[in-house]
């Protein structure tokens, strides 16, 4: 059944015409999840295509004005991916906070669209988080701020000027249908 859900489909541009590289279906009522399944067909992988369609999920998410995780629980590979993208956001998201001194969890969430629960564990994978007093504390050394400054650009992601994007009616509760657009 694809009714509740979304499709996103990434293709690539050449010469001879359009090429489906990849999708991402989102489930159309999840308040929690921005993807159910995703698909980077056998001769696109390895090019980085399947972090910008988790990156473009993450994106559409924030235009929501949500945060949002995967739906669970990961493939091997699907924890694989996430949490190199998990990471890599994350990390741009502490360099580029780096002065702020009050950089918290929550903040790094709403700066990328990352689930709480996602940042948090990505931030204990990283060896950035520490327990002081019963809470969390983000600790940011000067080397990793070096090596996330040499690892820009090496992810492909999601341009969000490049992106179009008009948010889906909302269904009707009664009937399970869109509701008609005058």
């Amino acid at each position: 059944d694809v009714d509740p859900f979304m499709f996103y489909v990434l293709c690539e541009v050449t010469d001879i015409g359009y090429h489906i590289v990849g999708y991402f279906s989102k489930e159309k009522q999840s308040q929690e999840n921005n993807l159910a399944c995703i698909l980077t067909f056998p001769q696109f992988q390895r090019k980085g295509y399947g972090k910008l369609l988790i990156s473009i999920s993450y994106e559409l998410t924030k235009l929501e004005d949500k945060t949002g995780s995967p739906e669970k629980p990961l493939s091997d590979l699907g924890k694989i991916s996430y949490r190199s993208y998990w990471a890599y956001v994350i990390g741009e998201a502490l360099l580029d906070t780096y002065n702020d001194s009050k950089i918290t969890i929550t903040g790094i969430q709403r700066l990328t669209g990352i689930k709480y629960d996602d940042v948090l564990s990505t931030l204990h994978a990283m060896g950035l988080l520490k327990a002081w007093k019963g809470q969390h504390l983000i600790s940011v050394t000067q080397d990793f701020l070096k090596k996330q400054k040499k690892s820009k650009n090496k992810m492909r992601l999601c341009d969000v000027d490049c992106l179009t994007w008009v948010a889906p009616p909302p269904r009707s509760r009664d009937s399970g249908k869109q509701p008609k657009l005058k």
